[in-house]
């Protein structure tokens, strides 16, 4: 009989309940020693070897009273070699159910026979051992307690609503089910969202202990601790230090602050009790505090001055039934499968609603840095008004062409290192055009074409100093002095948008690295008037109305004008950039005719796109703090650009 028992259960044993057989290596011997010791090469008493897949055995041999998901030992009576092979399965159940009761005398509660000990399962010694053995089965392993699934807990919910209409508190009723509220909250998300149930948020701030609070809830505040540490006879601060650790110097303080303690005279390494009993106040109120009690808000303050509260934001819910309530929530299908059209069910299913007005996965794609949109606008404004792009590739450039050849003198303060960054290799360039820099001597030195000039020492060193460009202007210089070597004089429009150095303090409208742009106009006759007409035109194609000019200096312009556009975000007039008329010593030195003009401004690409994008950190837009969101919901295009 427990031949065929075996032969039927074993290809029906799983993994879900049941012990690997390494533990306890005699269950399965037992069943299939008995089972199967029949042939020639074995004998009916002798032990198989166990396979790798004979993890078979349910736990519920250890006990006497049996498992509750297994059959209960003293319910069916059942040899105890075939009770090892019992388990949680129906089919198991049933079979088991069969076993003949003749064929051993039924196992009372409490009499677990062989099994539990481990001994041979041969009929003779499951007899011995089953007659012999009094002591009491070894007790079963401690079990974790299984968590409650949601469906349960859902079922819970809807059940108590449909009784009682309401649940005024839903941490109680996590409580009432031994569940954490996280797991009735994430139940109430749900039914919410079907408008089964009605919820409302209950929010509430408490103060609650730190784990330093709690350690003194429990045993006592420092000072306490350490007045208990010392004998009649007084202790050392180095033996109460190692007695009571980190809360040592906190109890020194506080118990010398109540006068609780004193210190020998002469020697104020011995500390002494002066009170015989402490009224631990500080415990009290922690316990109070922990306990849900109020307390005074001077209790408070003094806890919060000692870092032992904090305050902590509650939320949970009240419920009641919705609009679509029900007492038990059908699970509704979302696909036919290749399953229900061969079963048919699919007759029989209720099917979720497509929601039409739910938004697509959003699509994985390129998005343009706001300032690489500017910056193209700004290009194409350029473009559309005649202007051609000068090469500005060389981030390093000469003192030269960056200072001198704008008639700007060697000691002017932008020209320290404060305010430039200088190269140390390499530090100097011989590549300076001979004539041309004799001419810009000269002139700063003793000026000419109606100036007087500077009237210092102009020196060749300063002018070879390599250094990171500070504007682009000196990329507008080289172009100038290409344009006066040229035979004839054509009038021109060149524009450049690229990358400059300043040694500034980085700050909210600042950065040591930006990019500028500049415009030039080079003709015959030009005036400021028509300097400013051509600023309005750009700047409104900016979508930049709102404009101020202000009276400025510069070096090699003359006038010169401080453009200022309003910023909404700030709500002040913020500068945007300078302007101005390129001055006869700058000109006239490269060669360019008697009567040619040049109007020229300059700007920074960051500060337009911050009036642009409402943005009133620079950082915010340029360096490691851009935020991505802020690119991604930037609009495709923008009136005005």
């Amino acid at each position: 009989m427990v031949n065929s028992i075996v032969g039927t259960l074993f290809p029906l044993l799983s993994n879900e309940h049941c012990m690997d057989v390494g533990e306890t290596p005699n269950t399965l011997t037992l069943a299939l020693g008995a089972g199967r010791g029949t042939s020639g090469s074995r004998s009916a008493g002798r032990p198989r070897k166990p396979t790798k897949r004979s993890k078979v055995t349910c736990e519920t041999w250890r006990t006497s009273v049996g498992c509750p998901i297994c059959i209960p030992a003293a319910a069916v009576p059942v040899p105890s070699s075939a009770r090892t092979l019992l388990h949680s399965s129906s089919d198991l159940r049933s079979a088991a159910a069969t076993i003949s009761t003749t064929e051993t005398p039924p196992l009372a509660a409490g009499s677990i026979s062989g099994d539990a000990t481990g001994t041979s399962s041969s009929p003779t010694s499951s007899s011995s051992s089953s007659s012999s053995s009094s002591s009491p089965p070894p007790p079963p392993p401690p079990r974790m307690a299984a968590k409650q699934p949601l469906a349960d807990v859902e079922d819970g919910l809807l059940a108590h609503l449909n009784a009682n209409a309401e649940i005024p508190d839903s941490r109680s009723f996590a409580s009432s089910l031994g569940v954490p509220h996280k797991d009735v909250e994430d139940v109430i998300k749900r039914l919410t969202a079907f408008r089964i149930v009605e919820s409302a948020d209950i929010t509430k701030e408490t103060w609650v202990l730190t784990d330093e609070a709690k350690g003194y809830a429990a045993r006592g505040s420092p000072e306490v601790q350490l007045v208990a540490a010392i004998p009649p006879e007084g202790a050392s601060k180095g033996a109460l230090k190692e007695s009571l650790g980190d809360v040592f110097d906190i109890g020194m303080k506080a118990a010398a602050k109540n006068k609780w303690i004193g210190f020998e005279k002469g020697n104020k390494d011995l500390v002494l009790r002066k009170v015989e009993d402490t009224n631990d106040e500080l415990q009290e109120q922690l316990i109070r505090l922990e306990n849900g009690e109020v307390i005074a808000d001077k209790v408070i303050d003094d806890l919060k001055r000692r870092k032992l509260v904090t305050k902590e934001k509650s939320i949970w819910y009240s419920l009641k039934k919705g609009p679509e309530f029900v007492a038990k929530r059908k699970t509704l299908a979302t696909d036919v499968t290749r399953e229900h059209l061969k079963s048919g069910d699919w007759k029989d299913l209720e099917f979720k609603d497509y929601n039409y007005g739910a938004q697509g996965q959003p699509i994985a794609i390129g998005y343009s840095q706001p300032l690489l949109e500017v910056r193209e606008a700004i290009q194409n404004i350029f473009l559309e008004m005649g202007f051609s792009e000068m090469p500005t590739n060389m981030y390093v450039e000469s003192s030269f062409w960056n200072f001198d050849a704008l008639f700007q003198p060697q000691q002017h303060p932008a020209r320290d290192s404060h305010d430039t960054f200088f190269l140390k290799a390499p530090a100097t360039t011989t590549q300076l055009p001979d004539d041309y820099l004799e001419k810009v001597k000269q002139v700063h030195q003793s000026g000419g074409h109606g100036s007087k000039g500077y009237g210092y020492d102009w020196k060749r060193d300063e002018a070879e100093k390599n250094l990171l460009r500070t504007h682009t202007t000196a990329v507008s210089t080289r172009m100038l002095y290409k344009l006066a070597q040229e035979k004839t004089f054509a009038p021109k429009r060149y524009y450049s948008i690229d990358r400059v150095f300043r040694n500034e303090a980085v700050d909210r409208t600042h950065l040591a690295e930006f990019h500028q742009i500049e415009g030039l106009i080079c003709d015959y006759g030009l005036t400021l008037g028509d300097l400013i007409g051509v600023l309005e035109d750009f700047f409104s194609r900016l979508g930049m109305s709102k404009l101020r000019f202000k009276p400025a200096y510069n070096p090699y312009t003359e006038p010169s004008m401080e453009i200022f556009s309003y910023h909404d975000g700030l709500k002040k007039w913020v500068e945007i950039g300078n302007s101005g008329m390129f001055r006869p010593e700058m000109l006239l030195p490269m060669g360019l005719p008697e009567g040619v003009n040049v109007i020229a401004w300059g700007l920074s690409l960051e500060r337009p796109t911050m009036i642009l994008y409402g943005i009133d950190n620079i950082r915010d837009l340029f360096g490691p703090k851009v935020d991505f969101n802020l690119i991604k919901s930037s609009p495709i295009c923008r009136l005005g650009l």
